[in-house]
């Protein structure tokens, strides 16, 4: 279970710092749903997504921050459920983008599990 972990963490760190370079490169207006969010926040959102990407590999360096995986897990979950919350808001027809993000949060929600009650680190 440690090892599966341990990848998904992994797996779920580059996906988000992938994001997060792809939100300095691209506006919010690049996904119509999202046009809710100013450009602001966009931006400080991949600041966020970047220090949540360490907060997930860091444990594998220094076992006293294990508690940070959980915790970026659940950012990272939040943020998606965010996403999905705008876009049914706005009232777009389409799913795609929210099944997405729905199954990126699952993925966020089993990590924190697995990190918080089970603790295998």
């Amino acid at each position: 279970m440690n090892i599966l972990l341990w990848v998904l963490q992994i797996l779920l760190a580059l996906h988000t710092a992938v994001g997060a370079v792809w939100k300095v490169s691209n506006s919010e207006q690049t996904v119509p749903s999202l046009n809710a969010i100013p450009h602001g926040v966009w931006l400080g959102m991949s600041a966020f997504e970047l220090l949540c990407s360490l907060a997930l590999i860091l444990p594998l360096f220094s076992k006293p921050l294990a508690i940070l995986a959980p915790i970026a897990a659940v950012c990272i979950a939040a943020e998606m459920l965010i996403f999905c919350a705008l876009h049914l808001r706005s009232g777009d027809g389409t799913y795609g983008p929210m099944i997405y993000w729905l199954v990126v949060a699952a993925v966020c929600a089993f990590i924190a599990y697995g990190r918080f009650v089970l603790r295998p680190l």
